[in-house]
Formats: structure tokens, C-alpha cells, sequence
């Protein structure tokens, strides 16, 4: 997780405040109870990415060429790895 616990309660808030500001829900729980939930989502959300994030960075290791972080193919490779393993993950594709 790269954020702190600060900015994501800073997040959760605005998350909360902006969905009621366009009138997408109205709240009938108490809102500290919401905040939690959509706090609780977002750090599910970025562990998700964390492991998706390892699992990229493992098969970008595990090949013979050896490819420079932060060269344009190791960017290249990095989104396409992470998307396909995040669509597969959310089961957006088939294995």
C-alpha cells in the first residue's frame, strides 16, 4: 500500500461528499459507517494492485533479456503485463 492511512481517510471523505454533491446516494446509514466501508474498499483496491504489481514485476524479472526499469520496454511490457493480470484477476477475460 503507498498511501497512508491519512490520505485515505482524506479520500474517503471526498469520495463521499462527491457522491452526494451529483446526487448518486443519499444517505440512510450514519456517514462515518459509509466513509468506513469506501475506506475499507479502497485499501482492498490497492492491495489488489500491490499484488498484481508483484506478480508483473516477477515476470519481468524471470526473462533471459534483461530489461531496465524505466526503460520504454520495460513501461511497455509493465502495462501490458498489469492489465492482462488485472482483467484476468476480475475475471474480465478467460485464462
Amino acid at each position: 500500500m503507498r498511501l497512508t492511512d491519512e490520505k485515505i481517510t482524506h479520500m474517503s471523505h471526498m469520495v463521499l461528499k462527491g457522491l452526494k454533491e451529483r446526487g448518486i446516494i443519499e444517505c440512510l446509514e450514519d456517514e462515518g459507517k459509509i466513509r468506513k466501508q469506501i475506506r475499507r474498499s479502497i485499501i482492498e483496491e490497492l492491495k489488489f494492485a500491490d499484488e498484481i504489481d508483484e506478480i508483473v514485476r516477477n515476470k519481468l524479472l524471470s526473462y533471459s533479456k534483461k530489461i531496465v526499469e524505466g526503460s520504454q520496454e520495460w513501461e511497455v511490457l509493465y502495462r501490458k503485463f498489469f492489465k492482462e493480470e488485472e482483467e484476468k484477476r476480475r475475471g474480465l477475460v478467460s485464462t
